[in-house]
């Protein structure tokens, strides 16, 4: 049975104040050693790609219970904590300019785990077109400013992105888990979260969007002409003309509203490129360098409006349940209580490691009587 709740994550500016951070670095450690030491890396991976567990791992490290910053700080945290030599796991990436470090980060990381050249490659390619989706095949008016690489050394990896909307102030993120990633462009998420369900979204990642994904590609291989000409011949119509071009007319509640808003600023020049690459399907013509929102949206309007193929429309975002925070909501954060957690913590790991499991399995059953309730 799926939870569902509310995330609301407006976007607050500002940063985690050290004495917290410090202590946020520590307590991620060892909840996350605790963790590898019992269930092992993949399950980190995998509770990462939860947006229920991430969001209750920020509140339980004190961080905001439902701003932006939940994403960033956590991810910052666990970055800092994680070292490759020592706990097999690392991250690649965070906000802003150091997102695009990524690639060279990955390198580096996998120098550590002497990984080959192909699987250092493999997981830069993983890296890129996560980001290229979020950003470029689902259009819900969220520009990605947040990009957090999660591997283990076995390959594994797990993404956790955010994107934001300075209209609204709003903030959604994006979770993605490797062993549950069939293709790129076809659902890839395990989870889209955000507390704003918005209208005529253009997902090209649903599989209703198939068709148009087909339609997409056969047009780029047909060459650049071919869409100046589909797209011009839809800028001259009247919009209510266009309307009737769906079955049902403008009446018809199918009646896409996002198809009105063609883009002007498609880039020809990727057209082209992507033209003499021939891509043999929708992801690696996304993969096109210059192929953005424009162009993939003015495509796949093409797709609907001459040719039939209407993509999704139906924004994917799904629900997170959250509670908690560090502006005093609940309450202030005990230092006191969160340096004694800090120990706890360390103490219980320590001990398993050398075979006495009897602190994790209390705190196991301690979980269980929550989970419980």
């Amino acid at each position: 049975m799926k939870r569902t709740g509310l995330a609301e994550l407006p976007l607050h500016y500002g940063h985690a104040p050290p004495w917290l951070f410090k202590r946020m670095v520590k307590l991620s450690g060892r909840i996350v050693e605790a963790l590898i030491d019992e269930y092992g890396h993949q399950e980190v991976l995998r509770r990462l790609a939860d947006p229920h567990w991430f969001q209750a791992l920020s509140c339980v490290l004190g961080y905001d219970w439902h701003s932006s910053g939940t994403t960033t700080v956590t991810c910052a945290t666990l970055k800092t904590a994680l070292r490759p030599e020592e706990h097999g796991i690392a991250i690649a990436g965070g906000k802003g300019r150091f997102s695009r470090r990524t690639p060279e980060e990955i390198e580096a990381i996998g120098k550590v785990f002497r990984w080959s050249d192909e699987q250092k490659g493999t997981l830069k390619y993983a890296s890129r077109m996560s980001a290229k989706i979020d950003n470029t095949a689902i259009q819900a008016g969220y520009t990605l400013y947040h990009h957090a690489f999660v591997m283990d050394d076995d390959g594994r990896w797990a993404v956790i992105q955010q994107g934001m909307n300075e209209e609204d102030r709003t903030a959604r993120r994006y979770h993605w888990l490797s062993d549950h990633v069939k293709n790129f462009v076809v659902e890839p998420h395990d989870a889209i979260v955000c507390d704003v369900l918005r209208k005529d979204v253009l997902d090209m990642t649903a599989r209703e969007s198939e068709g148009g994904r087909r339609v997409s590609v056969d047009l780029v291989n047909d060459g650049p002409e071919r869409v100046r000409r589909s797209i011009l011949s839809l800028r001259s119509r009247e919009q209510r003309t266009l309307c009737d071009w769906i079955e049902g007319g403008a009446s018809d509640e199918g009646c896409s509203a996002g198809f009105l808003s063609m883009p002007w600023n498609i880039n020809w020049e990727a057209l082209k490129r992507a033209y003499e690459l021939r891509p043999r399907n929708y992801e690696e013509l996304l993969g096109v360098r210059g192929v953005g929102p424009s162009t993939v949206r003015g495509l796949a309007l093409v797709s609907e409006l001459i040719y039939g193929e209407k993509p999704s429309w139906k924004d994917p975002v799904r629900y997170s349940f959250c509670v908690g925070g560090k502006d005093g909501v609940p309450f202030p954060v005990d230092r006191r209580a969160y340096d004694e957690v800090i120990e706890f913590m360390g103490k219980a790991v320590d001990r398993a490691k050398i075979g006495d499991k009897e602190k994790i399995d209390a705190i196991k059953r301690l979980s269980i009587f929550f989970e419980s309730k």
